[in-house]
């Protein structure tokens, strides 16, 4: 049997494509598979909706979403805020792939360079509010 891949802290580590649907769930809001799939359809990539339904189950099972049954209408949302689950995602990848230092992987991403002026200009202040906080 295949194991999932987990986080450092145990959660489960959300696929490529599972971070796809999240994505969408977290614009559009509670969703049904059919919203889903003509979004991710719209938007991103051509995905067949037993595709999108069967992925969305797993997520479901594996506690990355939440499912409401009203009516004939199986409504999905994310079991996480936008916020928390990119934190997780930005940590473990920070563990992984940069030795745990938040500062390699943010200059290898900063370093590419395709962020705007604008960008730059408001990760300055955010550094100037964390730099306040301290």
């Amino acid at each position: 049997m295949k194991q999932q891949k987990r986080q450092l802290d145990g959660q489960p580590e959300p696929t490529k494509s599972e971070l796809e649907i999240l994505q969408v769930l977290w614009q559009k809001g509670p969703s049904t598979v059919r919203t889903v799939n003509d979004t991710l359809n719209e938007e991103m990539r051509d995905v067949n909706y037993t595709s999108t339904l069967k992925l969305m189950q797993i997520m479901l099972d594996k506690g990355l979403l939440l499912r409401a049954i009203e009516g004939k209408n199986h409504i999905y949302r994310p079991a996480e805020q936008q916020e928390i689950m990119q934190t997780r995602v930005i940590k473990g990848l920070a563990t992984l792939a940069f030795g745990g230092s938040p500062a390699s992987l943010v200059m290898r991403v900063l370093g590419n360079g395709d962020t705007s002026p604008e960008e730059l200009e408001e990760i300055k202040r955010m550094i100037e509010q964390l730099e306040k906080q301290k």
